[in-house]
């Protein structure tokens, strides 16, 4: 078939005049039928077609059709067969697999190694580490997710079963590149014969251009010029309706709809108009319904003249009742009465949205612009509902969604708002389309309703929503006659990539969405998952600017920070792209088209066509399954109806396929490649597998590879599928084959599996067992004896001997095939898990509980019954030896002689089935009759029974103690857990706990002790304290912690601790911890004991963890300090002892940073202990250790020699200090500056010789850096003794002064005088040394030149850093002495002047001349006055700048207040302000140049005080500037007073009242003729003096009119205005 349809092809199918068949169940487009040619090679051979395909279809998924590889010369060749990987037989992996349990007492690991044993018949195959811990396993594993087996060959490449053809379906917008799928998503028709009519030149100049399209079973197309063409679907013109009538001027046809009877048309037009006319009298309009002049019939409702209608439609059946919407967003509904005769008819237009245009505007209030964007009214389905007779019709606007019933009145019955969630500033788009309801052909399951429910899908922008429409069933007491009662529910949404701009249904389920890019997307509404899609760019879809004018407002004035609205109005689309019957409709600018949805048919055929069989019944496979596309290609959602439509065509284009592939016809045809053998068994095998039909899978697909020679390739391919289960039953000619197949190629262990997952009772029990036992495949023999005979312990026997035959001397047999024998026997104990367990063995499934009943009592017989006979389904093989003949349970003898341990292990598994409770009384009545004695014997096996006989057999001397302690811990294990069910004497309960005490190898140790906790957790010995030399010679050491504590010897508990060794970390703490604690309630002696203990093993103790033991003991028992620390103290000198002294007396508060815990039992020695060691270690810490002690903690005579040692002097001074030996502490200050003087003058000497110059650099600015330090601690000593020393009582300043040397001074005193001695001793000594005089001195000689260019230091750096040490010192007693408050102190005694002359003098007697001192002094006390000049000059601005306006503004306050008015309120002149007259402003003149000449004044006496002050400091004397000055007062104060007193300010008076000078207009004083002085009261009234003074009759003024103040002062005023009132 091709891929367009012929254009004569869509006649039949759409001429109908059945309304019911326009709304059909429309699943999607109807199925095709696949054409009998499907199996018919194609006229290309197929070999060049799969070269074609495989040369332009990419790789995906894996998958390569050819698997053919390039060699470089262009050449291709076919890639080597793929490698069969063989797995271990099962006799190599069959052991068990331990699955390890934590121990209930938290015990460690059992040892990993273990001392090999040798039972009766050799080595056990079975590790014994932890036996009871582990669950066997086979090797064939349960579940085919978990195999380790190698992929199938035939499943390499991606025809496999999870391999999708959903890679042709992959929707744009992947991120990788999907495959380009044969077949169309859409098969697209031109129809030729109608765009030749109506695109045409004639067609264009006769009819106009289409601009609409509507679709029914004639296409109807609107012109520009006002005509509508009707076609058929044969594309023949039927009817031009319009030339000669009105229609044609009222212009273009902007709208088009056909009735729902088909009979009618109705066209609407840009000018408002609307004509609907009858198809078969086109002559004349069969109804006109013309625009209203709101002008002149105001109340008539309508469309407005000249506003195009742009939405148009048909309500219900009737072809006289219509709705409308025009581009200004208002819509009608139209209602045509019946004519009679001559009497015309007459339309009732009813208003359904929207508001009429205001012929005047209002500014108040501005409308938001609106427009019709979509617009439907509901069809009518061939299923009755509720809204049927209410004319719905759905109406999007920019702003709502609006559904309106037009009968029987037109009301409102749902509306919402645009949603949120539409994108900001997107393109502004809308589309609509109703789904009414259809007849289901299956009732829906979840529901049970016959028909669909009407539904109604709109978009906003990229927003899809689906709205459901349901008919609420009215209650007993409601009116039954009025209209039906709708349910709105919105349903889902679904979010596009884009803009939308049309929807349309394709069918009930399943939409048509375009975008505004022109992309078709095919969308299933359930899932809403994108199936198909396709670009229609080159379709060239008609679309119109429709509503940008009309919301051109909105665009416009968009606020960018309103995320409701949009940035632009799109153009519409829903007048070209509209769907009947499943087909899509689109009108172009050139021509118009219509498309089809492929179906699954189609898409089968376009892949057969293609030549790609093999995805063709892929796909077809995923269309049975239903993970392919189900509705969108036609195929019914329910499985049943899907599957009977599928399942033929599958068979018969698998048929097709196999007799295209193996044809023999065409001998040019080349052997199929082995690579397309395996994709099309994959495939043919998924098929049958998933249609359930393995009939046609062996009798025909086997059938066609068995005799082409492939049969290899198929038995591959179906490996997997057995492997998972799928394929259960398979014939036995294929078993045959299989078997011969994997036996020639020695793939035993594959052929194992599979035969485990097939149904035994489909093979031939003889080929299959012999062929197991001859290559020792016994999981496949013990599965199929099993299912297929139920028997379960025949082949028990067989297995045993096969270790039996190797017995003795005589036996020859080779040590691989003994190693196989012991590998296949050791089988038993898997199996025997798994059965009794009740799982199938070795697949793991779950049994029957009948079946695995009578299993369990089967093998429960074969070994606990006397004799061990009995096997109900045969006899034996062979019979056991002669050893256990003639012994009771020879059976249980021989496994046990095999595998004890693993056998015991076995067991201890199978005691958690419930089996073994004994409650099988209900099973006996019910099988009476058919169960056997053995299984009765079976039955009544218990736990105690078990026991009971493993007690009695296994004793020694028969049994070693190797094999004897597995029943200990058995036993051991066992007991605890079903004490209700094992009851045992304290005899027998006391051999098992010694057994365990006393077990034969180490490696079984750990597993002895955790079983005695097990046993020792139910039974209490009576006598447990004789057992405790047995535990301690076993080393059981948890079993000794737990006697010791339970009889609260707690010494011997904590000496069990050490004895364990490091092994067990860090619970001698704890366990020390939990003994010593307080709540323990520890006797004395018992605490005593526990003190001996920790302190014979101090060693081991401290040995541990030296951080935790001195915490314990801190914490508990610090009486031991003293013995733990005799014990470091002879250990060797690796620094625990200093880490256990830290840890009692220095540990961190770990809940603070900068605090530490308190120290509990601080004693001197630990302390100076710790102090000495801490010099040792950590000498930076040692001052702030000490300033945390208190006083008398420590003997300074004991720690100060360490002190010295270790430089450490500040501490050492600080110590010193606190004993009140402060002249002592002062007295080694000043010897370690001296040292440190000496050492300094040292490197200076040395510099210029010293070869490594970086350091020696390093090392003059580092003893600098010891000096200023050392010098702050001395400036702290001095300071302390300056606080503490008792204020003396002053002597007479004349004795003093007559006083030059120090014995006049106090110790405070002295104290500052040897620091700043020292201080200044060590700046004059630099100073005066030679690289201080010459940075480069010139020496005669090459060598010495190069010596003084080499000297690097920079002296005048470290100058500069001394002289600062020196002045800091200087300026600390400056702050003692002289500082504030320093009178109030208690030593204020110090006196700056004595200690200098004292200094001064003790300089003189070391060195009659000054001189030496004179340039350290100089430059100290030229810093001193740079830095009083500093703060004078500070001063000064601070006076000029703060105090100075301050005064200003305290003078301008001062002035009064603001006047009410600007007149006086006696005479009423103007006083202040514009108009008082120019003698005003030259008195302000005057008054400003008085003022600027005494500021240059007071600026000039400044000047000479600061010239004269710079001199007198410069030269160090001088004279007072005036005679007269004020002792203590500066010149520039003294004339800054003077200035002051003579500037007069405004006086105020009690009354609150101002009094300024200054004349106003009217006075006779000055030249304006003022009347004196002004007056401002406290109220704010403004009089003339001489107006207040006339007013209260007194009052003295002058002849200028100004006020005296002296003559009037005291005189008081009152406000004559405030009185009155």
């Amino acid at each position: 078939m091709s891929a367009a349809i012929d254009e004569a092809d869509l006649g039949p199918e759409l001429h109908t005049s059945d309304i019911e068949s326009d709304w059909d169940d429309q699943e999607a487009p109807k199925e095709h039928e696949v054409r009998k040619n499907v199996t018919k090679r194609p006229t290309e051979q197929f070999a060049e077609e799969e070269e074609t395909a495989n040369s332009v279809v990419p790789n995906l998924n894996g998958y390569d059709a050819s698997q053919e590889q390039d060699d470089g010369m262009g050449n291709t060749k076919q890639s080597p067969p793929p490698v069969i990987v063989e797995r271990p037989s099962s006799a190599d992996g069959s052991l068990s697999i331990p699955n390890d349990t934590p121990s209930i007492q938290g015990s460690v690991a059992s040892s990993t190694s273990r001392q090999a044993r040798l039972s009766a018949y050799g080595r056990s195959p079975t590790p014994s580490l932890r036996p009871f811990d582990r669950r066997f396993q086979s090797r064939i594993p349960s579940s085919p997710l978990s195999s380790p087996r190698a992929t199938s060959p035939a499943f390499l490449q991606s025809h496999s079963r999870q391999v999708s053809v959903n890679k042709y379906l992959l929707p744009r917008g992947e991120d990788h590149e999907s495959e380009q799928a044969p077949w169309e998503v859409v098969r697209w028709t031109r129809l030729r014969k109608i765009s030749g009519q109506s695109f045409s030149e004639i067609g264009k100049r006769n009819f106009g251009r289409p601009i609409c399209i509507a679709i029914s079973t004639s296409i109807a197309l609107g012109t520009s010029k006002g005509i509508i063409l009707i076609f058929d679907y044969n594309q023949n013109l039927k009817s031009i309706i319009g030339p000669g009538t009105k229609a044609v001027e009222t212009g273009a046809v902007t709208s088009v709809s056909i009735s729902a009877d088909h009979t009618t048309v109705a066209g609407g037009h840009a000018t408002g108009h609307i004509f609907t006319w009858e198809l078969a009298k086109p002559a004349k309009p069969f109804l006109h319904i013309p625009p209203v002049d709101r002008r002149r019939s105001p109340n008539t409702d309508g469309h407005i003249i000249d506003v195009g209608i742009v939405h148009l439609g048909f309500l219900g059946m009737r072809h006289t009742a219509l709705v409308s919407a025009d581009d200004k967003g208002m819509a009608f509904s139209h209602l045509a009465t019946r004519g009679m005769g001559s009497v015309a008819r007459s339309v009732k237009t009813t208003r359904i949205l929207g508001r009429y245009p205001e012929a005047t505007p209002s500014q108040s209030r501005q409308r938001k612009p609106s427009s019709v964007l979509a617009f439907s009214p509901l069809p009518l389905g061939n299923a009755d509902h509720g809204s049927d007779t209410m004319g719905l019709v759905a109406m999007l606007t920019p702003y709502l969604l609006v559904i309106v019933s037009t009968t029987p009145i037109a009301q409102t019955q749902y509306k919402t708002p645009r949603p949120k969630e539409v994108a900001a500033h997107s393109a502004m788009t809308a589309a609509l389309a109703w789904f009414p309801s259809v007849k289901l052909k299956i009732p829906n399951p979840a529901t049970a309703e016959t028909s669909s429910r009407v539904k109604l899908v709109y978009c906003w922008s990229n927003l899809l929503t689906i709205l459901e429409v349901l008919e609420v069933e009215p209650s007993a007491s409601s009116n039954t006659e009025g209209p039906p009662n709708l349910q709105f529910r919105p349903r889902s949404r679904w979010k596009a990539d884009e803009a939308i701009v049309a929807v349309q249904w394709l069918g009930r389920s399943v939409l048509a969405v375009l975008t505004i890019t022109q992309q078709l997307v095919i969308l299933e509404d359930i899932a809403f998952r994108q199936t198909n899609s396709s670009d229609l760019i080159q379709k060239h879809i008609y679309h119109v600017d429709l509503f940008s004018q009309q919301l051109n407002m909105v665009v416009e004035q968009l606020d960018e920070e309103d995320a409701s609205m949009h940035g632009v109005v799109a153009d519409a689309f829903y007048m070209s792209f509209r769907a009947y019957k499943g087909r899509l409709f689109l009108l172009g600018f050139n021509e118009i088209t219509f498309g089809q949805l492929s179906n699954w048919a189609d898409r089968l055929l376009a892949l057969v066509e293609h030549g790609d069989h093999i995805r063709a019944i892929e796909l077809a496979t995923e269309y049975y399954t239903g993970q392919a596309d189900k509705v969108s290609v036609g195929l019914p959602e329910d499985d049943s109806s899907r599957h009977h439509i599928v399942q033929d065509k599958l068979l018969e284009m698998m048929s097709a396929s196999l007799r295209y592939t193996f044809s023999e016809h065409d001998e040019s045809l080349q052997v199929p490649e082995t690579v397309q053998l395996q994709e099309l068994a994959g495939v043919c095998v998924t098929a049958c597998v998933s249609i359930g039909n393995t009939e046609y899978l062996f009798d025909e697909v086997y059938s066609w590879f068995s005799e082409a020679g492939s049969k290899e390739i198929f038995l591959q391919t179906l490996e997997i599928y057995i492997i998972e289960d799928d394929i259960e039953i398979v014939p036995p000619t294929v078993i045959k084959d299989l078997v011969s197949y994997y036996t020639d190629k020695c793939l035993n262990s594959r052929l194992e599996e599979l035969l485990c997952h097939l149904d035994p009772g489909t093979m031939d029990l003889d080929q299959v067992t012999g062929l197991c036992k001859q290559n020792h495949l016994y999981d496949a023999l013990l599965y199929v004896w099993n299912q297929a005979l139920d028997d379960y312990t025949t082949i028990l026997d067989e297995l045993l001997n096969l270790v039996e035959v190797q017995k003795g001397p005589d036996a020859n047999i080779s040590p691989s095939t003994q190693a196989r024998n012991f590998s296949s026997a050791s089988k038993i104990f898997p199996y025997l898990s798994y059965i009794l367990t009740s799982r199938v063995y070795p697949t793991g499934k779950a049994m029957e509980d009948s079946r695995a009943t009578l299993a369990k009592a089967e093998i429960y017989h074969f070994f606990f019954s006397g004799s061990g006979t009995g096997i109900p389904n045969g006899t034996y093989t062979s019979q056991p030896s002669k050893r256990h003949l003639d012994s009771s349970f020879p059976n249980l003898r021989r496994v046990i002689d095999f595998d004890a341990p693993s056998f015991l292990s076995m067991l201890n598994e199978a005691f958690e089935d419930s089996f073994l409770n004994g409650t099988h009384d209900q099973i006996s009545r019910d099988r009476s009759a058919q169960i056997t004695e053995v299984e009765k014997s079976g039955l009544s096996v218990n736990r105690q029974w078990i026991v009971r006989i493993l007690l009695d057999i296994m004793v020694p001397p028969k049994y070693e103690p190797e094999d004897t302690v597995y029943l200990n811990m058995f036993i051991a294990r066992n007991l605890p857990k079903f004490p209700q069910f094992v009851l045992l004497p304290s005899h027998q309960l006391l051999r098992v706990l010694v057994g365990l005490c006393e077990y034969p190898t180490d490696d079984v140790a750990e597993d002895c002790q955790l079983s005695v906790e097990y046993l020792l957790s139910v039974y209490q010995p009576p006598d447990i304290l004789s057992l405790v030399p047995l535990f301690s010679a076993a080393r059981f050491y948890r079993v000794l912690r737990s006697v010791y504590r339970s009889e609260k010897d707690y010494a011997r508990l904590v000496q069990t601790c050490f004895d364990e060794g490091p092994a067990n970390g860090n619970l001698v703490f704890d366990c020390m911890a939990e003994c010593l604690k307080a709540s323990t309630g520890l006797s004395e002696k018992q605490a005593e004991d526990v003190r001996q203990v920790i302190q014979r093993n101090a060693d081991l103790l401290l040995g541990r963890d030296v951080v935790k033991a001195a915490a314990i003991i801190e914490e508990y028992a610090p009486s031991l300090h003293e013995d733990m620390l005799r014990v470091l103290d002879q250990a060797s000198n690796d620094g625990r002892e200093f880490e256990y002294l830290r840890t009692i007396l220095d540990a961190p508060d770990p809940s603070s940073r900068d605090h530490w815990l308190p120290v509990k039992s601080p004693d001197k020695a630990f302390i100076e202990l710790y102090v000495r060691l801490l010099c040792e270690h950590n000498p930076h810490h040692v001052n702030e250790y000490i300033e945390r002690l208190k006083t008398g903690d420590l003997r300074l005579e004991q720690v100060l020699p360490a002190l010295e040692s270790s430089g450490v002097i500040d501490a050492a001074v600080i110590l010193m200090a606190r004993e009140g030996k402060v002249r002592d502490a002062m007295h080694r200050l000043v010897q370690h500056l001296d040292t440190l003087e000496a050492a300094l003058l040292g490197l200076l000497d040395a510099a210029a010789d010293s070869p490594d110059v970086a350091n020696t650099s390093e090392a003059v600015h580092d003893l600098v850096g010891s000096i200023q330090k050392f010098t702050r601690v001395g400036i702290w000593l001095c300071q302390g003794q300056t606080r503490s020393t008792p204020q003396q009582m002053s002597k007479p300043r004349q004795a003093r002064r007559a006083k030059t040397g120090d014995e006049d001074l106090n110790l405070g005193e002295n104290l500052w005088l040897d620091l700043i001695d020292a201080v200044v001793k060590v700046t004059k000594q630099v100073t005066e040394s030679p690289q201080a005089h010459h940075h480069r001195r010139e020496v005669k000689g090459e060598d010495e030149d190069e010596k003084v260019h080499q000297m690097p230091l920079d002296v005048s750096r470290v100058l500069g850093e001394l002289r600062t040490v020196v002045q800091e010192a200087f300026t600390a007693l400056l702050s003692a002495t002289s500082g504030p408050g320093a009178k109030e102190a208690v030593g204020a005694d110090v006196s700056f002047l004595r200690i200098l002359r004292a200094f001064l003098s003790r300089a003189s007697a070391i060195s009659p001349s000054l001189s030496n001192l004179r340039s350290v002094l100089s430059s100290i006390f030229s810093a001193y006055s740079y830095e009083e000049r500093l703060l004078a000059l500070a001063n000064r601005l601070l006076d000029q700048d703060l105090f100075v306006h301050v005064a200003e503004a305290n003078k301008l306050r001062r002035k009064g207040w603001r006047p009410l008015g600007q007149v006086c309120e006696g005479c009423g002149k103007r006083l202040w302000g514009p108009g008082t007259g120019v003698h005003v402003w030259e008195a302000y003149q005057r008054k400003e140049e008085e003022e600027n000449a005494s500021n240059r004044q007071q600026n000039h006496a400044k000047h000479l005080v600061d010239k004269q002050s710079s001199r007198v400091m410069r030269n160090g004397k001088g004279k007072a500037i005036q005679e007269d000055a004020q002792p203590g007062l500066a010149v520039s104060d003294q004339l800054i007073r003077k200035r002051d007193d003579e500037v007069t300010a405004s006086t105020q008076n009690s009354e609150g009242l101002v009094e300024d000078g200054g004349g106003g207009e009217g006075g006779g004083g000055g030249r304006g003729g003022g009347s004196g002085s002004l007056i401002v009261f406290s109220c704010r009234h403004l009089f003339h003096r001489m107006c207040l003074e006339k007013m209260q009759g007194s009052g003295d003024t002058v002849s200028d009119g100004r006020l005296q103040i002296a003559a009037h002062a005291g005189h008081d005023f009152t406000c004559p205005l405030c009185i009155s009132r």
